[in-house]
């Protein structure tokens, strides 16, 4: 039988995660936004790279890398880890990325005690929010009709993402 004492502290662990509001979507998208700017920065470095490889390798200065050709695919998949790389080092060293902090909104774990999310679960939103951002933004619009105002990636990897108050 359980012991009516404890009843108090089991909801106050889920009451504390409802306590501090997931961000709206306008701010995330906002942030979402301002963070296309650094992550264009790592694209251009990455695509320049690849493109002094691909003329290293006997091609022309003159030829491009055929769109949907091994190259193009490691091409894109290098920008979409060093986008990854970029995210999940900033929500890891302080909960925002650059375009998060004119927001004053941060990633945090969903427990009450709002503890830093794991490195893996951090890479879980990052792969989530991709394939939502592939569906039209999806997973995103869902935050628009989730009781507590949750994505599918803060769904998916138990983290969510709140707004802090002005210091």
């Amino acid at each position: 039988m359980a012991d009516p004492h404890d009843a108090p502290a089991a909801a106050a662990a889920p009451a504390a995660a409802s306590a501090r509001p997931a961000a709206l979507l306008g701010w995330r998208l906002l942030a979402l936004l301002y963070d296309l700017f650094p992550a264009l920065a790592l694209w251009m470095l990455a695509g320049s790279l690849f493109v002094g490889a691909f003329t290293i390798t006997g091609h022309t200065t003159h030829e491009n890398i055929a769109p949907f050709s091994t190259w193009q695919w490691a091409l894109w998949a290098c920008c979409w880890v060093l986008t990854g790389l970029y995210a999940t080092w900033s929500w890891r060293r302080g909960g925002q990325t650059l375009g998060m902090r004119p927001w004053r909104i941060a990633v945090t774990g969903d427990d009450a005690q709002a503890q830093a999310p794991s490195l893996g679960s951090l890479w879980v939103r990052y792969a989530v929010a991709t394939v939502s951002l592939c569906g039209g933004g999806l997973g995103f619009w869902w935050a628009l009709i989730d009781r507590d105002r949750l994505t599918w990636h803060d769904r998916a990897s138990g983290t969510r993402m709140i707004r802090r108050p002005r210091r």
